[in-house]
């Protein structure tokens, strides 16, 4: 699954899944754009990798922003040829005092709302129509959306309602960029320990009195190994190993595709 010489933007790569899918890129011999909203967090991330890259600061919901990143990579490198919709934010990012009732939209203001759907769906779609017009023909886009798209979560109805938009998206640009040979293919990620899990515990921590001193990583490991069939939790490379799989000539006839990376979780749900 060489992918020498070509050229990938990742979205929100600054630290976590999207540092991850970076990493897996350049090891394919990649050149890889890093973008974050944290212009050092991005140039950071950028210079670890064993490949040649760039660091840029670009919000990923606005299509100005994202056609000046893509611009600058074309410049730098001189083609795009895939686009990674990484970046997001977690489902819980209310106090653990407001969501100490269970019921999400019951302490969920339309603000709130709106930003769910902005940083994890406006986001795919804002940099999808920004890369379109300067994506190489044979191009692929590969977007993140999370196993919360793919079933009822009640504790996080905002999160999934957007990540399930993500998948959608997915399956009508499958369509629309066929022509061009463009394929466009999701990631739904289950268990990693990222920012949302540390406030998922921490709400967990806030409702069960018995949690309270239990570590919070304690408490990840204890519900990865009641839900994963497998029985270990993911890791950012586990989604940038297939991102990379996506990307590649072996996925060249897989379009309009969203796959759990997951452990097993979702066989559980269905």
């Amino acid at each position: 699954m060489s992918l020498d010489g070509k050229v990938v933007l990742i979205t929100g790569a600054g630290r976590g899944i999207g540092a991850g899918i970076a990493r897996c890129f350049a090891e394919r011999g990649a050149l890889v754009a890093v973008t974050d909203l944290d212009q050092t967090m991005a140039d950071e991330a950028a210079a670890a990798l064993a490949t040649r890259a760039i660091g840029l600061e670009a919000d990923a919901s606005s299509q100005a922003a994202m056609g000046s990143a893509f611009d600058r990579v074309i410049d730098e490198f001189g083609s795009l040829d895939v686009l990674v919709n990484n970046a997001g934010i977690g489902g819980l990012d209310l106090s653990p005092d407001e969501l100490t009732s269970g019921d999400e939209l019951a302490g969920m203001t339309d603000e709130e709302w709106d930003e769910q759907l902005r940083y994890n769906l406006r986001t795919a779609f804002a940099s999808s129509n920004a890369a379109i017009p300067r994506l190489a023909d044979g191009g692929s886009i590969v977007n993140i959306a999370s196993i919360a798209a793919l079933s009822g979560t009640p504790d996080l109805m905002a999160y999934g309602a957007a990540k399930a938009g993500v998948v959608h998206l997915t399956k009508s640009l499958a369509l629309q960029l066929a022509p061009r040979r463009i394929r466009v293919n999701c990631i739904c990620p289950g268990l990693l320990w990222t920012r949302a899990w540390e406030l998922l515990t921490a709400r967990m921590q806030a409702n069960q009195p018995e949690l309270s001193n239990v570590p919070q990583r304690q408490i990840f490991e204890t519900v990865v190994a009641e839900m994963t069939p497998l029985g270990g939790e993911q890791t950012p490379e586990d989604i940038g190993n297939l991102a990379v799989f996506y990307a590649s000539d072996a996925a060249r006839m897989i379009t309009g595709q969203a796959v759990a990376v997951d452990g097993g979780i979702t066989l559980r749900r269905a």
